[in-house]
């Protein structure tokens, strides 16, 4: 795959730490300039989702107050802060919902404490999207032990790999079998070691059945994931985890959110090579027509899913 690589923590980027700042994420970038009406007017659109993270304010509505177009003030925002406008708020939010967390506050009172409307979308936030940089991608993961292990869950047998960093691949195994999900894993990871480790991925068949089951699993232990992908690719992942469990979009609709409004089909295929299954829900998108489409699990799978998740929020 060609592309920028870059690496990102969504879930901290600094914000979460004892005396940080919220402002402190508009001078993070060491390419920031000094001067400038850009540099001005994304600083101050970010100083206002830092005044108001807990209402969600949309890219729109900040790039207004930068007085830009909504998809120069995205670039703008990316280039000059190291952060998208929609990252900027996450990572506020979730600073935000692990202090009302550390007071023991239930899930749904923090959820809505930070704007969020439920404890699906707080769960959401919790798992956060770590980026390969290019040396690191270059090297194949030379260097790296990665775990993994096969075990059964409610929708078959599935395939797990860590790092060290975080969660790098889930996957279904019943379909194409485990040697080939496995075969998948290593050719993103050509030089990394694989040793099996059921020890090690415990917690994360833990957290895939609690999700399964249509649970959260503990939003005190936030999930990494660590992915190697194309820019483009990891907009689209990211995009996916905004989607609210329960509820599908189209591949248009993703399109839009990540800036490319006529880019649907290279949308679909970003979707179809999501490496990590349920966590980065891809089963949420379909068709403009309402049709399933294609689910790299499986569509019986797939189906299943957006079942459970129904059926969950019809219980609540």
């Amino acid at each position: 795959m060609g592309g920028t690589r870059a690496m990102k923590d969504a879930t901290t980027n600094g914000l979460d730490r004892p005396g940080s700042e919220p402002g402190l994420a508009v001078q993070c970038g060491a390419a920031v300039p000094q001067g400038g009406a850009e540099h001005e007017a994304v600083a101050r659109a970010l100083r206002r989702a830092a005044s108001c993270f807990e209402h969600q304010p949309r890219v729109a509505e900040l790039a207004q107050a930068a007085g830009l177009s909504a998809t120069r003030f995205a670039r703008a925002c990316r280039a000059q802060a190291g952060i998208s406008p929609k990252s900027f708020v996450q990572v506020l939010t979730l600073a935000a919902a692990r202090r009302h967390l550390a007071r023991g506050e239930t899930v749904l009172a923090t959820s809505l404490a930070v704007g969020l409307s439920g404890g699906g979308r707080l769960h959401d936030l919790f798992t956060g999207i770590e980026r390969l940089t290019p040396g690191e991608y270059a090297r194949g993961g030379a260097g790296l032990k990665l775990a993994w292990d096969e075990a059964a869950t409610p929708c078959g047998p599935a395939l797990a790999c860590s790092a060290p960093r975080g969660l790098c691949h889930l996957a279904f195994t019943a379909g194409r079998g485990l040697e080939a999900e496995l075969a998948r894993a290593r050719a993103r990871w050509p030089r990394a070691e694989f040793q099996r480790d059921p020890r090690a991925l415990a917690p994360a068949f833990e957290l895939l059945a609690a999700r399964l089951a249509g649970g959260l699993g503990d939003p005190r232990r936030p999930v990494t994931l660590l992915l190697a992908g194309t820019d483009f690719e990891l907009r689209v992942w990211e995009a996916l985890l905004a989607i609210p469990a329960g509820s599908t979009v189209a591949y248009g609709h993703i399109a839009r959110a990540i800036g490319a409004p006529s880019a649907a089909r290279a949308v679909g295929r970003a979707v179809g090579a999501n490496p990590i299954a349920v966590l980065i829900p891809c089963h949420r998108v379909i068709r403009a027509s309402g049709a399933l489409a294609g689910y790299r699990w499986g569509e019986s799978t797939k189906r299943a899913l957006l079942a459970a998740e129904g059926a969950t929020l019809a219980a609540r």
